[in-house]
């Protein structure tokens, strides 16, 4: 669409306003209908499909009906007396209370069963069984039954053997401790502070109700009309449950700041930014990675429908806000003269300060007074762009999950009795028939690294002449030594006439870098290409230079900061959640590319900050709480926007430049 089309779609939407508002109206409420109950089609197996890790847990899924991505349950038990653990009775009593409290269709593994000395703990009384429950699937039905089977296992266990002291563990447990716990009442405090912050901002900026309902509308519209576009795209091929929360947020900073421009630019840099932001994400979409072609789809919605709705919707709106009442020609008439009388009165007053600036400019030649700032600021965003590159991206190591609660008490319990936190992520090795598993599992065992593997002899590893062997590491997946422990396990088994599948919860992380992470080298740049060339068809080449390649270093940043925050800052989470980076630097970069436009089209300087502001204040509202991943998530946004704020402050030089042509058509320069 042409510039010259979009003012004329403007001008017919606002001859329409009755017809269009109805139309959005029906859209947000049957939309948001259609779009809750759509959600079921979006995968929500948060997994990178594709890679070897992702197949083998495909296969162990189908042919055992549990375990492969869900990791398991640990149950925990320590005898007072030292000698107790190792007697055949305390394992084979320990080992026959977890099978019953474990539930029908779980698979057990423990000392009593395998005879490995890696299940009992280094200090003599304490003994662990890895748990995979029947019900257990990697979406988040089968993640909440895992969760809810948790409970019953510490229940079972302690009726069953109320000598030992008992406890019940695992990535899941865990996190749902985190949950259970909920905000505190300080967290509450700042989260209803946020929420009141968001509205104050909102009424300081556009001082009426209209002007605070009306971008919150738009956002809603927005939201919906999106999520239903991608619910539509997920019916033919695989779109993650990520995209619930790329889009609301996207759509709110994108509302806030279409509905602060002036009638005059709005059509013209909403259609330019759109054209830009869609084709990113359009080529994002193309690559073979699920988590990409998410990120892709849903960025591609949202800027198809806000621009539509900044074409049609927002001047409707708009038009609520400045009909005025009819007057007469005699009161015409003297507005008129008033305002050439104003008008000349001004003229001549500008006129006479440009005279005096340039009779006093020789006095402030060579005072920049922001040059230094933008200076610390541009290399402030280039250290973290560097920090980007030491991003480890996993799950966040056991000990940052939670802390207190059930949970918590068997991971100080494990670690107390020596037993490293590799065993909340184990491994699972299907060895295809024909192939010998006490072998398989003697090979696994030599991998530097590896704790433990064991081939249990029951008829749950047993399928059809395949068999599942676990593989314990030492240290979990997403630090650099278990990342290493993968690696090599892989590599130990894949030769051979009948190569083994390593599969479990701890390949997941190593499948999201291979699959995912090792796209973004092409990836990045080629949505920066066509970003570029989509925007300079419409504006200039200094503008859509400046604007792609400052939205770029906004989403770098941002995955920088996630680095410094977490990684290494007091959390010491030892990596970030694979998604998260990827989802807050496509925030970031449609959020900073539609500023750039926009400022470069004569929008106010104050736009950016108050709409950066709105969505930082609405993402901590929802979500600050004790859950470590969505409070990776939500600082990742609040830092991305405030990066914005920040760069949407620097004022332009005391000259300001010429506005960007907007041309009529496509036109590569």
């Amino acid at each position: 669409m042409s510039t010259e089309q979009a003012v004329r779609l403007r001008g017919f939407a606002l001859r329409h306003r009755v017809a269009f508002g109805v139309g959005w109206l029906l859209v947000l409420l049957l939309g948001g209908v259609v779009a809750v109950a759509g959600l079921g089609r979006l995968d929500q197996s948060f997994t990178a499909s594709g890679g070897p890790g992702h197949r083998a847990n495909q296969a162990v899924q189908e042919r055992y009906g549990n375990g492969a991505a869900v990791a398991p349950l640990v149950a925990v038990a320590s005898w007072p007396a030292a000698g107790d653990v190792r007697a055949q009775d305390a394992a084979g009593r320990f080992e026959d209370a977890v099978r019953r409290a474990a539930g029908p269709g779980a698979r057990t593994v423990s000392f009593a069963g395998t005879g490995d000395e890696g299940f009992l703990g280094a200090d003599g009384s304490t003994v662990y069984a890895l748990v995979y429950p029947g019900a257990g699937k990697p979406d988040l039905a089968g993640l909440t039954a895992v969760e809810e089977a948790a409970g019953t296992l510490r229940e079972g266990l302690r009726a069953a053997l109320p000598e030992a002291r008992v406890e019940v563990t695992g990535v899941l447990p865990l996190q749902h401790d985190s949950a259970v716990a909920g905000p505190g009442a300080p967290a509450l405090a700042v989260k209803a502070a946020c929420a009141l912050g968001l509205l104050g901002l909102l009424v300081l900026a556009f001082r009426s109700p209209l002007g605070v309902l009306a971008p919150l509308l738009l956002a809603g519209v927005t939201s919906v009309g999106a999520l239903v576009l991608v619910e539509a795209v997920a019916g033919f091929t695989e779109i993650s449950f990520v995209v619930v929360y790329l889009v609301p947020v996207t759509s709110l900073v994108l509302a806030v700041h279409r509905w602060a421009q002036p009638p005059e630019s709005a059509a013209r840099s909403a259609v330019a930014a759109g054209a830009a932001g869609a084709a990113a994400c359009a080529v994002l979409a193309l690559f073979p990675a699920a988590f990409l072609r998410s990120v892709g789809v849903a960025g591609l919605a949202v800027w198809a429908v806000g621009t539509a709705t900044a074409l049609t919707l927002t001047p409707v709106l708009r038009s609520m806000a400045t009909r005025r009442p009819r007057t007469t020609q005699k009161t015409r008439t003297t507005r008129a003269l008033g305002t050439t009388r104003t008008t000349r009165t001004a003229r001549t007053a500008r006129t006479a300060r440009t005279a005096r600036t340039a009779r006093t400019a020789p006095a402030r030649v060579g005072r920049r007074p922001r040059t230094i700032p933008a200076a610390v600021g541009l290399a402030f965003l280039v250290l973290l762009a560097g920090a980007a590159t030491q991003l480890r991206v996993g799950n966040p190591e056991a000990h940052a999950l939670v802390a207190a609660g059930p949970a918590r008490d068997g991971l100080d319990r494990l670690a107390a009795a020596g037993v490293p936190s590799g065993v909340l992520n184990p491994l699972e090795v299907l060895v295809p028939a024909g192939a010998d598993a006490q072998a398989v599992a003697a090979r696994a065992a030599r991998v530097p690294g590896v704790l433990l593997a064991a081939a249990p002899a029951a008829a749950d590893w047993r399928r059809d002449g395949s068999a599942v062997i676990v593989v314990v590491p030492e240290e979990e997946p997403m630090t650099a030594a278990g990342a290493a422990t993968v690696t090599a396990l892989r590599s130990a088994l894949s030769g051979g006439t009948h190569p083994a599948l390593v599969g479990g919860s701890g390949v997941v992380d190593r499948d999201l870098v291979d699959g995912v992470y090792g796209l973004l080298p092409s990836a990045v740049p080629a949505a920066a290409l066509a970003a570029l060339l989509a925007l300079a068809a419409l504006t200039t080449a200094g503008t859509a230079v400046r604007a792609v390649s400052g939205a770029l270093l906004a989403a770098v940043a941002a995955a920088g900061a996630l680095t410094v925050l977490w990684q290494w800052g007091p959390p010491g989470t030892g990596a970030v959640t694979g998604w998260v980076p990827l989802v807050v630097g496509a925030f970031a970069f449609c959020v900073s590319l539609d500023r750039s436009v926009a400022s470069a089209a004569g929008g106010p300087s104050w736009a950016g900050p108050v709409a950066a502001g709105a969505g930082a204040l609405a993402v901590l509202a929802v979500g600050i709480g004790p859950q470590v991943e969505l409070a990776l998530l939500v600082s990742g946004f609040a830092m991305a926007a405030l990066f914005d704020a920040l760069a949407g402050r620097r004022r332009t030089p005391p000259a300001p430049p010429a506005r960007p042509t907007y041309r009529s058509s496509f036109q590569l320069v």
